[in-house]
């Protein structure tokens, strides 16, 4: 038998055929796969990326239950119209405790990775409670209903301790304090702001639906506020361009 046509061994035998393609299969696994037992991680770390509050991570919730990733994004490919419109590209790390995490193509609204800071609380509750009313053509449906649903501090820790069995690194005293800091970021007059300030440094404190209880509107709002604001893309450009 000629060296060309050995081949016909695994052609006219379906054992030696799936042996061999088994065999292929469980090297080619092998080289992709071992090489992640020697990295202690997979994503570039960034300077400014931090776990969410446990008021962001309710809004977070929220999101998620909504639905609202069926129309909105939050991944901005590294594209001349897409940055020009939304904003700097996404970086894994932003990810890195997002859990499901938000990446995808599917857009009927636009892109909300770099949404916070880019509008008043006032219009994010506003255009949530009555999206025509912001932008006409809308086809988004209202969610008046959240300003008029009060939170649930007592499930805040339960909620981190999910996400650190993930995970995110939240420590024992983010936990056991959850509850309080969930109401400490809503209201500046609060007692507990300062500890708050000291859990999660440079997170935001206001009243974020303008009303005196606690409810999901504010939890939303304070979400998207943060999004695609923890990181210096300036600075972040700068060291990339020395490597």
């Amino acid at each position: 038998m000629s060296f060309w046509t050995r081949h016909q061994v695994f052609e006219k035998n379906s054992i030696i055929l799936i042996i061999g393609i088994l065999l292929v299969i469980a090297i080619g696994g092998l080289v992709e796969i071992t090489p992640l037992f020697y990295l202690k991680s997979t994503i570039e770390a960034v300077e400014g990326v931090r776990p969410y509050t446990p008021l962001e991570l309710a809004g977070r919730n929220i999101y998620v239950r909504e639905g609202c990733y069926l129309c909105h994004s939050q991944m901005i490919r590294p594209l001349r119209d897409e940055v020009e419109r939304y904003g700097h590209y996404s970086l894994a790390a932003e990810s890195m405790y997002d859990h499901p995490f938000q990446w995808g193509s599917k857009r009927t609204g636009p892109d909300l990775a770099r949404v916070g800071g880019k509008y008043s609380d006032d219009w994010h509750v506003t255009h949530l409670s009555d999206p025509r009313s912001i932008v006409p053509q809308s086809i988004m449906p209202g969610y008046a209903f959240l300003a008029e649903t009060e939170l649930e501090p007592e499930t805040a820790a339960a909620h981190l301790k999910a996400n650190r069995a993930v995970g995110v690194p939240y420590t024992d005293a983010q936990i056991s304090n959850a509850a309080a800091d969930m109401r400490a970021q809503a209201d500046p007059d609060n007692a507990g702001v300062d500890d708050f300030a000291k859990r999660y440094p440079k997170a935001t404190v206001r009243n974020f639906d303008g009303k005196p209880k606690l409810t999901e509107m504010d939890a939303l709002v304070a979400y998207l506020q943060m999004l695609g604001t923890g990181v210096d893309f300036k600075l972040y450009d700068e060291k990339a361009n020395l490597r």
